[in-house]
């Protein structure tokens, strides 16, 4: 109750606040220094699978303040962001002893990741970097600290590939975690060479602790290299990228998570070295009163887990149809996922495909899995009844590819001090959870959007051996964001 009130408190102050600023028209030099500001306030109910006595039904607050300061100086541009995370009264009960049953959804893992603190807060360097753009084109340098997201390398002309990029293939592997409040940041060097419809994008940089950990400035001994080409094609309804992703975990003293036995876990001080090597596509195609689009993506893994050779691999095949010529755009897509999982604990062999640094929950919205050893067959319809909203519900069927693996979840490294991909035992089952969901993305203003979401699981074999209570599970939030920059000098 007091995390909804405190949200209510946010969105009068906001709508105030979005109101003033729409008064303010200042216009803007091309050297000026432009301050920015971004706030999300989100009020969160979880009513994670029963395990009693432990608290499993609660509702907290969130809020992710970023704001900071960008300028353009002839070919030189930079940014300079601090971000201001903050839980509000999470749970105190919501982490059970019963290994197998861990935290109960996010807010006993915001509890548990800072200290027991009910209340966690902390303001850190979000970005700070410089970037030299080289004569006309995509052709820049970056050095600092900065986001990344990988294939998100163009800006596609197509509006459907420009829906479909961000959305249903960008952010895979590596990513900034942008629904959990401390998020992800990285510190090193990326650069785009590219011209007219083809990029080549580089990136080498090490990982920030972050996601749920409110102290987000250190750096993790965990570094990522990333290399991409992506180009356009058949004007521009074609886009396609082939990728190749290093990835070092350097930090021994932590066990790993896999379906090894813990002592055998526990006794491995070896580095986790992969690299990853993918390809994907998306394309879109008239037909009739409409478009038919496609996605293809898919990765392979080789290289070390620890003490075992890791070979694994996963991918995906989606389609839809998007009526053009209706009101309201109404669009049907459905698709299936399958990543490798692990056959045999006891052999000198990894063959769970492994997520890397993701952003897990564009592509898993109730965040209760992720893509590791996992099938997901889907239906998903989006609609749009006004031009600023949109509306969108998804049905999942979630199974594990190996009843011998995890069932895993989380988004990678985020703190020196646990894994970051949390494992629950799968007993011997696959059927997971079927899944339905619905959100609705307001952008009420040009400074405001109100956003909606609730799902709900219907746990199988899987769940049900953990919790044997109650195997179903629901969550849903009420999310504001507000966003505004001005120009505060000129030169």
């Amino acid at each position: 109750m007091r995390s909804f009130i405190y949200f209510l408190v946010l969105l009068s102050a906001a709508a105030t606040f979005s109101g003033q600023a729409q008064q303010q028209q200042l216009a803007s030099s091309p050297h000026s220094v432009n301050f920015f500001i971004y706030d999300r306030a989100r009020a969160q109910g979880w009513d994670w699978y029963e395990a009693p006595p432990y608290q499993n039904s609660y509702g907290y607050g969130e809020s992710l303040l970023r704001f900071g300061l960008t300028q353009s100086i002839r070919n030189w541009d930079w940014r300079l962001e601090i971000t201001q995370p903050t839980i509000i009264d999470a749970p105190d009960y919501a982490v059970s002893p019963v290994t197998a049953q861990g935290q109960l959804g996010f807010g006993g893992t915001y509890y548990a990741a800072n200290g027991n603190n009910s209340y966690p807060a902390a303001a850190f360097l979000k970005q700070a970097f410089a970037r030299y753009n080289f004569g006309e084109g995509d052709k820049n340098l970056r050095l600092g600290r900065f986001e990344f997201f990988d294939g998100l390398e163009t800006k596609p002309k197509n509006p459907t590939l420009a829906y479909l990029q961000p959305n249903r293939v960008a952010q895979r592997l590596v990513g900034n975690f942008s629904f959990t409040v401390a998020q992800r940041s990285f510190d090193g060097v990326d650069a785009h060479y590219g011209q007219g419809s083809w990029d080549i994008t580089a990136m080498a940089a090490r990982a920030n602790q972050g996601v749920f950990n409110m102290n987000g400035n250190p750096e993790l001994n965990v570094d990522v290299q990333y290399l991409a080409y992506t180009k356009s094609d058949w004007k521009d309804r074609f886009l396609w990228r082939v990728f190749a992703i290093g990835y070092h975990d350097g930090r021994t003293g932590i066990a790993k998570t896999d379906n090894r036995p813990l002592p055998v876990r526990q006794a491995d001080h070896q580095n986790i070295r992969i690299g990853t090597y993918g390809a994907d596509f998306l394309t879109a195609i008239p037909a009739g009163p409409g478009q038919f689009d496609f996605i293809g993506w898919g990765v392979l893994q080789n290289g070390q887990w620890g003490p075992q050779d890791q070979r694994a691999g996963a991918w995906t095949a989606e389609g839809g149809y998007q009526f053009l010529h209706v009101a309201s755009t109404p669009w049907f897509r459905s698709g299936w996922f399958r990543s490798s999982g692990d056959n045999n604990p006891s052999d000198n062999k990894h063959g769970t495909f492994v997520e890397l640094l993701p952003t897990p929950r564009g592509y898993a919205r109730f965040p209760i899995y992720n893509l590791m050893n996992l099938e997901d067959g889907f239906v998903q319809v989006i609609d749009r009844p006004r031009k600023p909203w949109e509306l969108r519900s998804d049905l999942h069927w979630i199974q594990l590819t190996s009843g011998k693996d995890l069932w895993y979840s989380g988004g990678g490294a985020f703190d020196n001090k646990v894994f970051g991909f949390t494992g629950r035992p799968s007993n011997g089952h696959s059927s997971m959870t079927s899944i339905f969901d619905i959100s609705s993305d307001w952008h009420a203003t040009h400074y405001l959007d109100v956003n909606l979401y609730y799902a709900y699981s219907w746990g199988k074999s899987v769940v049900g051996a953990i919790y044997p209570a109650n195997r179903n599970a629901q969550m849903g939030y009420l999310e504001l964001v507000y966003h505004w920059n001005t120009p505060l000098a000129r030169h």
